[in-house]
Formats: structure tokens, sequence, C-alpha cells
């Protein structure tokens, strides 16, 4: 009981004195320095999270932005919707698997005037470009610069932030202090594959062709979702800090129900307050592990394959820190729920004390419009669970660490060219979506250790047509895991997007998929995908 105190409270030491070194004096503005522009979030907070290429970016129609100029940070909707820019290599993409935190747009107020706000033009939407949580800005001056023109010499069209005020009032549901604004995704795919996979509407690994051996074709619309942004009053506690939330579901509920009656299952639902130094966050959403996302069109985003992380309820800190006007620092801390393992056999519960989640990271290089920055991080996490063998296996209870230490890399290249990519190693990962989705070994009792990750290269093609091409890796050690268990799963993907409007995409992707078992003959199926997701 004695270590299980000591690690609750250094986590608690640990996220309260990250508090309390950072909460600004009230009315403190940051230097012009401290701003600039973010593709994939609007404006926001310093870097947190890389961009991924595939993410939705924010339109004219959605963010919620009450426009009033005596507040000085409003709500901006991180909207499923794709804006096709004529800036070349600008293009966002749907995230099958994603839909980053809300973040903010600042406005003007009468005694700290925003250099943002006061900027004529601001476009939203640089892409495969900047890190998500970070404020945003044009120049240091806080002047618009003049619009850069396309390969083909014609004008890139911009968003000023007015016109986005203006648009969110229409859009905006009101409450008394709140304002809520709904927006969704009508997702549609199909898929035919040589040798079946699971889940089958999505792809994990495949399986033995001694267990299944046949080819698979599926039609579903469950990975469809529905959300509410909510932005609030500021908190005087806070210093003026600015409340919001976001509650979010899609119909991929693990309960088993015939396709066409798909139950609901949560993928988000937290509130936050947070300004240009800092954000506390409590309610379900993604890890900080492991934070970027391949551009791959399925809904599970190569988990189980090399990508690592997921969703789950926790406490959240982030401080912001600005170095110069070409380094910024991010460090993040989170209190998280151990999931409770539910490997056949064994029967999880929650430890004594939480998953301790933290990430550093630094964005390297000039910010803005046009501008490509490095971010690089570093991230990790400690936790234990408890369980309680099934008796007619064994009577004994146990406990097992889980762990990881991952790398994340996000580097564009050229306007339209880039990389990022993922490792981690660790051990009892199957929460996480590492390990291939196996945590412990039944048998033994015994946490499974792995070593994995992804990369892909991106680039647009046109204004409209966008591919991505990667790889990814899960690579458990052999002697961690039972017979019948799976020992090895990679893929390898390439696709090709369709802008056909600013909310309606289409895309076609190609995947080849391998798995190797204990004891068992290995899979290989090669997936053709099709996919058209429509946002509002």
């Amino acid at each position: 009981m004695r270590h299980k105190e000591v690690r609750i409270w250094l986590g608690l030491v640990l996220l309260g004195g990250l508090v309390g070194s950072s909460v600004p004096v009230a009315g403190q503005m940051p230097p012009d320095s401290l701003f600039y522009s973010n593709p994939s979030a609007s404006f926001s907070p310093m870097p947190a999270v890389p961009p991924n290429p595939h993410l939705w970016t924010s339109t004219l129609s959605t963010p919620n932005s009450s426009g009033n100029a005596n507040t000085s940070w409003q709500t901006a909707v991180q909207p499923p919707v794709m804006l096709a820019s004529s800036q070349p290599g600008s293009f966002q993409y749907p995230d099958p698997g994603y839909v980053s935190p809300q973040e903010y747009v600042p406005t003007p107020t009468s005694a700290s005037p925003s250099p943002i706000a006061d900027s004529p033009q601001t476009s939203q939407n640089w892409p495969h470009v900047l890190p998500v949580g970070a404020p945003a800005t044009t120049n240091v001056a806080g002047n618009s610069s003049t619009p850069a023109s396309d390969s083909d010499g014609s004008a890139s069209s911009e968003i000023t932030l007015e016109q986005v005020r203006e648009e969110a009032r229409k859009w905006a549901w009101t409450k008394g202090d709140f304002k809520i604004v709904p927006y969704g995704i009508l997702w549609f795919n199909m898929a035919y594959e040589t040798q079946r996979t699971v889940d089958g509407d999505y792809a994990l690994y495949v399986y033995s062709p001694d267990v299944r051996d046949y080819d698979a074709f599926h039609v579903n619309a469950r990975a469809t979702r529905l959300g509410l942004d909510v932005s609030g009053p500021k908190i005087p506690f806070f210093c003026d800090a600015s409340s919001g939330g976001k509650v979010e579901i899609d119909f991929f509920s693990p309960i088993q129900v015939p396709e066409n009656r798909a139950g609901v299952m949560l993928r988000h639902a937290y509130w936050e307050v947070k300004n240009e130094y800092f954000r506390l966050l409590a309610g379900q959403t993604w890890d900080l592990n492991a934070p970027l996302l391949p551009g791959t069109l399925m809904y599970s985003v190569a988990w189980g394959v090399g990508n690592l992380g997921y969703r789950r309820a926790q406490l959240r800190y982030e401080r912001y820190i600005p170095v110069s006007n070409v380094v910024q620092f991010a460090l993040q801390g989170a209190l998280a729920v151990d999931l409770a393992d539910d490997t056949p056999g064994l029967n999880g519960d929650h430890e004594g004390w939480p998953v301790i989640q933290m990430r550093s990271a630094v964005t390297l290089g000039e910010r803005g419009p046009g501008k490509r920055p490095i971010t690089l991080g570093f991230s990790g996490h400690i936790g234990e669970q408890f369980y309680e063998r099934n008796p007619a296996i064994d009577t004994d209870d146990g406990k097992e660490k889980t762990w990881s230490f991952c790398v994340d890399l996000h580097m564009p290249l050229t306007e339209r060219m880039g990389v990022q990519g993922e490792f981690f190693t660790g051990a009892n990962l199957g929460h996480f979506m590492g390990g291939i989705v196996q945590g412990i070994n039944p048998t033994t009792g015994r946490a499974i250790r792995s070593t994995g990750g992804w990369i892909e290269l991106w680039y647009d093609w046109t204004k409209r047509w966008h591919s991505h091409v990667g790889y990814g890796i899960d690579d458990p050690i052999n002697r961690d895991v039972p017979t019948g268990g799976r020992l090895y799963n990679d893929f390898i993907f390439a696709n090709i997007m369709y802008d056909l409007t600013e909310r309606f995409v289409m895309g076609f992707e190609y995947t080849h998929w391998k798995t190797h078992y204990q004891g068992r003959s290995p899979g290989d199926s090669d997936r053709l995908e099709f996919a058209a997701k429509y946002s509002f």
C-alpha cells in the first residue's frame, strides 16, 4: 500500500506542480511571437500534437465563435469538414479514427488586443505543417501578409476571422452563457479482402487460414459520427481562461448486434479550460502517448499494426512554453484510467493507482502561413493492471505493469509533400492497441512485450487529389505469446483521395496484410476499400 500511495502522490504532485508553475497572472498577455496558425485545429495554444495531414480542417460554416469583442477567447469547432484550399499542399483529410479536441479562436478585447483578431485576413488552412494545440498568428507583428500564389499563379483564398464569426452565429445554439455547435460525418465504406480480417469492417490483423480461410466483402455505415462542441463562460479561478467541452459518438459499439442495428459508442466526453499558456481537461479523449495518426482511409487507423494509442477517461494538464519564433516546447501529463483486461481467461479490474501518461514536444522552424516546421515528440506511460484468473484455468490472481516509450515525428518536406511516423516499445499494450491488441498471456499471466511503429509519405497531386503511402509493423516477443496468439503483424497501404466539394470526399485504398501466429498458419490478405464521407 505504501508504494501505491507514493505513486499516486507522485502523479498528483507532477500535475499540481505544472499547474502552479504555469497559470498566468490575470490580464497577462503573451508576446506576439507566441502566436501562429494551426492548420488542423483553428487557433489554439502551443504545440501539443503535430497535425495529421489526415485531419479534418475547420471550414467557414462550422466554427463556434460568437464574435463577442469582450471575450478574449472563443471556441472554434474542430469540425469533421475538409476544406480544399487553393494554397499548394493545403489539403486536410477526413480522419476515420480521430476528431481532435475543440480549440479556441482568440478575439479582441478592449484591454488586450489579439494579434490574430486584429489581422484583417488569417488563413485557417495550412496542411501538414503545424502542431495541434498551438497559438495562431499571421506574423510577429500581427499583420497579415500578401496571400501566396499557387503554382498556377492564382492567389490563395483566405478566410477572415470576421467571416468565421459571422457564419458561427448562424450555427451555434445558445443557452445562457453557453454556445453549442452540432457536427457530424455521414460515413460509408465498402471493402473486399482476399482473406478474412478482424474486424472486417475495419482491419486489425488477418485470421489464420486454420481458423477462417475465405474471402469477404463488407459494406457498412457504422463509422458515421455525431458530436457537439460546447463553449462556455470564462472561469475567474483559472485567470479568466475560457471553458468548453465536447461530446462525440459513433456506431461501432462493441456490443454484438446486427450490423444494420448498430449500437452507440462514446468517443469523446470532456470539459476543459485553457488559454494561450495552459490547458486543463477532464473526461474521455485521446491518449497522450503516440498522438499521430497515419493517413489511411480505414476507421482503425493502423491500430494493432504499429499505431499505438486509443481513447480513455483522464485528468490532463498541458503547459505551453515559447522560446523563440523558431522554437517552442509543450509539456503534457495525464492521470488516466487503467482499463481492465478482457483477455479470455482473465477477469480484470482497476488497480489502486492510475495510469500516468507524459509527453514532451518541440517544434522547430518558422511558423505561420506557408511555413513548414518540424515537430518531434517523446511520450510514454506507466501503470498496472489487476486481474483474477478464471478458476477453471488457475486460481492465482496477479498484477502486471503496463508501460510504453514512444517517439513521434512530423516533417514536411515541401509545400506538397512530407513524412511522419511513430516508434513504440513497451509491455501489456493491448488496451493501447499495441502488441497486436494483446496485453497479458492468459497461460502464464505475464505481460506481452512488443515493439513497432509506422511511417508514411503524403503527397498532394493537385488541389483536389491527394495520396498517402505507408508501412506499419507490430512485433511482440515470441516467447511472451501463448499458443494460438499473434506473433507478428505488418501492412502496407496506398490510397488516392478526391475532394468533390469542401464537404464531400471519396477515396480508394489498397492494403496488404500479413499476420503470423504461434502454432498456426500465417494469415495473408489483400484488401481494397472505398470510402465516402460527407460532413456537416
